[in-house]
């Protein structure tokens, strides 16, 4: 009956693929034939695992093991672990692994942001985080922003200061009782004026580099010049200044004199004059002034305000410059579109004027005679610069609070009006 039920108890094994230690076992022929057959009722407190087989083989005592369920099945399955006290026990001593116990989350507490409670409200108080203001990322960006704002600061800063120097020269040299008697048009005119020379100090127009005074060859002789100023001033009508200088320079190229001017052909000069402002009726007029200035002056230009104006295509504007600049003597204003334009801005003009001849004899009735030389090439400038036709820069004007015409949207003319 005993060698029955091992051979049986062999054969639950063999099949039972699972139990790895049983099929070792029995391919080693290591059958363990029991001594005793344990009762039924008794089963429960003497079951043993087929893992304490090994240690308990040499051993007399009487072991009845189960081949199919092991301890790890047990275990899963939920079952009563009492029959291993001594498996117990290790169990319980065993401490919790870090994986069977979640670790407890600590709340993070921000020390960047402190809330204050003042009153009924709440005052948040932040606190720069080192490591972030420490990296090199963001040093470098936070860098680069700040220059460029302390850039951008020194810059409004040294022009402001800039400003107020020369403002301060400017107000320091002013006499309290200068020109009391004058009735000018606008009572804060000289305010005007005074800023004006301020802004047109602090920056540089068109007219200072390539006006008409900059036009002529400094290392020809007096006589030549005086001709070069005249020829430039007759080109500059309604034309840019950098245009004029342009042409001026191709002229001087070839010699800008009386004689070289009579003696090139009129499709040559046309050529050359290219692309100021109606070349060909200028080509036309330089020749016939040519030959008036060779005739009656000995190549050489007037000296008085009715023998200029009295020349083909010169007109008073050109006529007063070329006195101031060729003879050095003033003889009136020359008014060009941007004087024109600004005296009206300004309200510098007792109505309204539509040409700047009637704007000249309006200026000319008030304005002192001593700051008649200075007026055209202070308005010029800062008519070129701030003062534009189109769209003045207002906000960058020192009269914007004084002016009477800051703020107001200037259309542009239509081609026919121009």
């Amino acid at each position: 009956m005993n060698a029955r039920r091992a051979g049986i108890i062999l054969n639950m094994a063999k099949n039972v693929k699972k139990l790895t230690l049983a099929n070792k076992l029995a391919k080693r022929g290591d059958v363990i034939k029991p001594t005793e057959i344990i009762s039924r009722q008794n089963r429960a407190d003497n079951v043993r695992d087929i893992e304490d087989l090994v240690g308990a083989a040499g051993s007399s005592s009487s072991i009845y093991f189960s081949p199919i369920r092991t301890r790890k099945q047990r275990q899963v399955n939920g079952e009563s672990l009492k029959m291993e006290p001594l498996k117990m026990e290790s169990l319980k001593k065993e401490p919790l692994s870090p994986t069977r116990v979640p670790p407890k989350k600590n709340k993070k507490v921000d020390h960047t942001v402190t809330k204050i409670q003042v009153g009924s409200a709440t005052v948040v108080k932040c606190k720069v985080v080192q490591e972030a203001a420490e990296s090199p990322i963001m040093t470098d960006k936070i860098k680069k922003e700040m220059e460029s704002q302390i850039k951008q600061e020194l810059n409004i800063q040294e022009s402001l200061e800039a400003l107020k120097t020369v403002k301060t020269e400017l107000v320091n040299q002013l006499d309290p009782n200068l020109y009391p008697e004058v009735q000018a048009p606008h009572p804060l005119w000289y305010n005007h004026l005074e800023n004006i020379r301020i802004m047109r100090n602090s920056k540089t127009a068109p007219v200072d580099t390539m006006g008409c005074h900059r036009c002529a060859d400094s290392k020809a002789d007096a006589k030549t010049q005086r001709f070069q100023n005249l020829v430039a001033l007759m080109l500059s009508s309604q034309t840019k200044d950098q245009t004029t200088f342009e042409a001026m320079n191709r002229l001087k190229d070839r010699t800008l004199t009386p004689l070289k001017l009579k003696e090139m052909p009129v499709t040559e000069l046309e050529n050359l004059l290219h692309p100021v402002s109606f070349y060909k009726n200028k080509a036309k007029y330089l020749k016939q002034t040519v030959e008036i200035l060779m005739d009656k002056y000995d190549s050489d230009i007037p000296d008085n305000i009715k023998e200029l104006v009295a020349l083909p295509g010169v007109g008073p504007k050109m006529a007063h410059i070329c006195m101031a600049v060729a003879w050095n003597k003033i003889t009136g204003i020359g008014v060009d579109v941007h004087v024109h334009r600004l005296s009206n801005r300004l309200g510098w003009v007792p109505k309204p004027t539509k040409e700047p001849e009637q704007t000249r004899i309006a200026l000319e009735k008030w304005l002192p005679f001593s700051l008649w030389s200075e007026v055209n090439h202070l308005f010029v400038g800062f008519g070129q610069t701030i003062c534009t036709p189109v769209k003045p820069n207002c906000g960058e004007c020192l009269n914007k609070d004084i002016c009477p015409s800051a703020n107001v949207e200037v259309k542009p003319k239509k081609k026919r009006d121009r």
